[in-house]
Parts: structure tokens; C-alpha cells; sequence
């Protein structure tokens, strides 16, 4: 494996030690970087292998952090040392062979990067693996066994990422997003790295006390948005309730409901050098969160699907969007249940000339877009797409029509077929539709369809933006929105809201021992 090598990092090194200045400075602090992130379903028969996850090594992983440009004042501040990073589209369970391989080869870059005095340690936290129920957790403290437990770490992740006392223990500093849709992801990760710095060049290190708290709420991202009540405030209060080094971060984790695991619970962490401030903190915000937990709502009407469609076709604003949130691949779905392009066209109004028309994005069926690139756009296609991965609540769907649009890109090619009034984005690979440009690639004006339906939860904000008006349906799936459908095996019980009617639990503040007491 080649040595990693950054040449910046050189003049880096040059500079901090005075040879153009001919002054002894302070010798820059030495940082590696590394990260796996996915959200995997437990609950989808699709299974994520290690190409899925594009990793990138060296320098290449700069690419992640728009933070760290060359002029960004965060860049000089360290020798950076970036080995693994991957990050894959949400999706199944990930096979024990790739979670191997890709963190034996961070583990063998990281080797090359010592001695070290920080990691940023970039997850998204909900990883799923073949016969590992901690992931994350267990990658860290293998990290651990490398670097040494005298390197400071701090970890980012997502909010929907779950938090273990093993996790908690191995890592010095960690936070996660604060607003669902995360638009701070960047604006997280940019905290992550300057919290390490900063414990870093003023020599204070680990902070002295970390609180983790178990809260034991499993609600999806949609009905916790902080876009909306109780999310927006539950959140939002964190920056009023730091203190400097007293309570350097605190945050709130939401856990993800569609891995079926012990660790599946929400959880808020605080951390800092006072320890009743921290405790204060973790125990306001765990107390918060467990409060309003039936305040908890979808953030947008939901309902299921015939009364989704019923309004669409009733209402004369455009587009109305309809969410297919069972089967959503950006929350771990496998992308390709065809259960609603089967409802959708049981509809006799999809049919008849002058009636509304509907986009829908989208279905893998690489076959079919094979077809209906030798066909050509205005040829006409009979073919199959869907369920070659979930198959469980409907069969491939048969479409046939006339194709409107192609898409010949190499790495995933699209086609759009008109059935009727339906025009279905049929793809080689599974693929999520967040921007309009998505649509109009493929000559499809998604602001001027009557009935926008996307394979998705709530709505990024683009499509968010671009919506004459919204519902949310429940549809079947890996990632089913209608929780109590789930057959959950292994999730601590009780937890809202699987038992609505539990006890209330004890919310007090659990100090989690150093990193420097790492036990096996």
C-alpha cells in the first residue's frame, strides 16, 4: 500500500519548525483523518458490498471538507494526514468481508501516519454489519489498538448514528448534526475538527468528564425533524446551553429504527472539564427529549397511499409531491420495491386523455434501459424493472410505452418511459431524486407535473422548496415508516414508541471513563 504523502503537509512541517524564519516555533500537531459512513436497513434484504462505499485515500479525502481549503486558516493549523475515508449510499446490511477489508486497509494507513496527536474520526454511526452489532464501536477500538489511547479523538456523525458506552469510551470529543434535513452536516464536521484543535494547541487534551445518558425513544427522521416542533426546540437550545471548556459540546442522538439491535436507542452525551455543568446539560437535554416525545409528529401529512393519491388528483396546485417513504434509498431502502408503480397504475386516471400527469423517480431496471436505448427516445419499450432486490410486497412491473428521454451515462444510465400519463424514471442502479436538475436532465419539468411521487422520506431541501404541496405515504418497505409493522426481535424493551405506555426512566447522567482507561 503506497505511503501516504501530502506535499503541503511538508512546507507544513518546514515551516513549523523555523526554517524560513529562522525562529523555533511550536511544532504543528500531527492529525490523521479516517471514516466509514452508511445508514444500513436490517430490515431490507439488500446486502452492501465494499465498492459501494467509493472510498477514497490520501489527499483525495480533502475533497469532503470544504472547511479545509488552503486558505481556510484550519489547514495551517495541523500536519494532516488523511488515510480512509468511505461513504455509501444508504442501503442493506454491509457483508463482514467489506467491513474487513475497509478497515484493515485504514488500519495499515494509519500505521504509516504514526506518531500521531489527533484522529478526526468521520461515521455516520448507523452502519449495520453481517455478525457485528456495534460496528462503529468496534472499528474505533481497533483504531485504538493502533494510535494508542494517548491521541485525541474527535468523532462526527449523524443524529440518526447510534452511540454505545464502547463508542462513547473510545472517542474524546464527538457531536453530530443538529438540524434534520442536515443542512450543518459540513458546518458538524467543521466543529468536530475544531474542537480538536483547539484541546490540542491549548494543551487542556481530553476533556476531564463525558456524561451519556440512554433515552430509550426509536423514532424516524421524519417525525423528529427539527424543521418543526419539538425537534426545532429540542436542538436548537444546544449553543445557549456550552460553556467554553466547562461544556465544550452536547448532543442528541435519535437512533435509526430500521436496524434491529441493542443498541438502537436514543441517547444525549455532554462532555467538558466541570462535571456537575455536564451533567447538568446532559440531564436538561435527556429530560427535554424524553418529555415531549408524544409531541413527536410526522413533519409533513401523512397517510397512506389511496388517500395520498385521492388528494393529489383533488388538488390544483403544482407539483404535489407524494413521498414513497417505505422503500426510500437514502434512509436504507433497497430502492427497487415496485408496490406503488403497481397501485399507481391500477388508476384508471392515469390513463384518460387530458388528465393529470405524474412523474415518478424512480425504479432500477437496467434491462429496460438497455432497451430503451437501442429503441431511441420516441420508440417504445415493453419491459420489466424492480424487485430483483425486495420482491416481498410486489412483483417487477411490467412497463411499456414510449421512451421520452435517455440518459447514457456510463456509470448509471437513465431512461424516462410514458405510460399513459405516467412518466416513470427507470435507472441502471438505484438512485435517489433530490434536485431539480435531475429531472430536467431528462427533459422533465418536476415544478409543471401535476403529482411528483419520489422515493423518499421528508424532503431535502430543494424539492422542499419547489413543492405546491406535500403528503407523506406509508409505504411497505425496508425502511417502513409504520413502525409497529416492523417485526422488531432485539431492541432494548421498553421503548417508545414500541410501548407507549412504559414507565418513565432514569435519566441521570452516566460518566463514561476516559480513553485512557480503554479496558478489553
Amino acid at each position: 500500500m503506497k505511503k501516504i504523502t501530502i506535499a503541503f503537509s511538508i512546507g507544513l512541517i518546514l515551516l513549523a519548525s523555523g526554517c524560513n524564519s529562522g525562529t523555533v516555533k511550536k511544532e504543528l500537531p500531527r492529525i490523521a483523518i479516517a471514516g466509514i459512513a452508511i445508514e444500513s436497513s436490517t430490515f431490507s434484504p439488500a446486502v452492501t458490498h465494499e465498492d459501494a462505499f467509493r472510498a477514497r485515500t490520501g489527499e483525495d479525502i480533502f475533497s469532503y471538507y470544504p472547511f479545509m481549503a488552503p486558505d481556510s486558516g484550519i489547514i495551517d493549523r495541523a500536519v494532516w494526514l488523511p488515510t480512509l475515508r468511505g461513504h455509501a449510499m444508504p442501503g442493506g446490511i454491509v457483508t463482514r468481508e467489506a467491513y474487513e477489508s475497509l478497515v484493515t486497509k485504514t488500519l495499515d494507513l494509519l500505521k504509516e501516519t504514526l506518531p500521531l496527536d489527533g484522529l478526526f474520526f468521520d461515521i455516520h454511526g448507523a452502519m449495520s454489519v453481517q455478525g457485528l452489532d456495534d460496528p462503529e464501536g468496534d472499528f474505533l477500538m481497533r483504531i485504538r489498538d493502533v494510535v494508542g489511547t494517548d491521541v485525541l479523538i474527535s468523532t462526527s456523525m449523524d443524529p440518526h448514528g447510534s452511540v454505545t458506552h464502547r463508542l462513547a469510551q473510545n472517542t474524546d470529543l464527538i457531536t453530530c448534526y443538529r438540524l434534520s434535513p442536515h443542512e450543518d452536516a459540513i458546518e458538524t464536521k467543521k466543529r468536530a475538527v475544531i474542537n480538536l484543535l483547539d484541546r490540542l494547541e491549548n494543551g487542556k487534551g481530553k476533556p476531564a468528564y463525558k456524561a451519556w445518558i440512554r433515552v430509550p425513544i426509536l423514532l424516524p427522521g421524519e417525525q423528529t425533524s427539527t424543521r418543526i416542533e419539538p425537534g426545532k426546540t429540542l436542538t436548537g437550545q444546544i449553543p445557549g446551553l456550552l460553556e467554553e471548556d466547562k461544556v465544550i459540546d452536547a448532543s442528541v442522538w435519535l437512533s435509526y429504527p430500521w436496524a434491529d439491535a441493542p443498541r438502537n436507542h436514543g441517547v444525549v452525551m455532554a462532555y467538558g472539564d466541570d462535571k456537575e455543568a455536564v451533567a447538568r446539560v446532559a440531564e436538561k437535554l435527556a429530560h427535554h427529549f424524553w418529555n415531549v416525545r408524544k409531541e413527536f409528529d410526522f413533519v409533513a401529512p401523512t397517510t397512506y397511499l389511496d388517500n395520498a393519491l385521492a388528494q393529489a388528483l383533488a388538488s390544483d396546485k403544482k407539483p404535489f409531491i407524494i413521498s414513497d417513504m417505505g422503500d426510500n434509498p437514502t434512509a436504507g431502502g433497497a430502492g427497487d420495491v415496485t408496490w406503488t408503480l403497481h397501485e399507481l397504475f391500477k388508476r384508471p386516471e392515469f390513463r384518460a386523455s387530458g388528465s393529470k400527469t405524474l412523474i415518478y423517480a424512480s425504479i432500477p431496471g437496467p434491462e429496460l434501459v438497455r432497451q430503451a436505448i437501442e429503441a431511441g427516445v420516441g420508440g417504445q419499450v415493453d419491459g420489466m424493472a424492480g424487485a430483483e432486490v425486495d420482491n416481498r410486497y410486489a412483483p417487477p412491473i411490467r412497463l411499456k410505452g414510449e421512451v421520452t428521454a435517455i440518459d447514457e451515462d456510463d456509470d448509471n444510465a437513465k431512461a424516462v418511459v410514458k405510460s399513459g400519463n405516467i412518466y416513470t424514471i427507470v435507472t441502471e442502479k438505484r438512485t435517489a431524486y433530490h434536485y431539480e436538475k435531475n429531472f430536467t436532465d431528462l427533459g422533465l419539468n418536476p415544478r409543471e407535473a401535476d403529482i411528483l411521487v419520489v422515493k423518499i422520506g421528508y424532503l431535502v431541501p430543494e424539492l422542499y422548496d419547489m413543492r405546491g404541496d406535500w403528503v407523506m405515504a406509508l409505504t411497505p418497505g425496508g425502511v417502513d415508516q409504520d413502525l409497529l409493522r416492523l417485526p422488531y426481535e432485539r431492541v432494548q424493551r421498553p421503548i417508545y414508541p414500541l410501548d407507549p405506555d412504559m414507565e418513565d426512566p432514569d435519566l441521570s447522567a452516566r460518566f463514561i471513563p476516559s480513553s485512557d482507561e480503554i479496558k478489553r
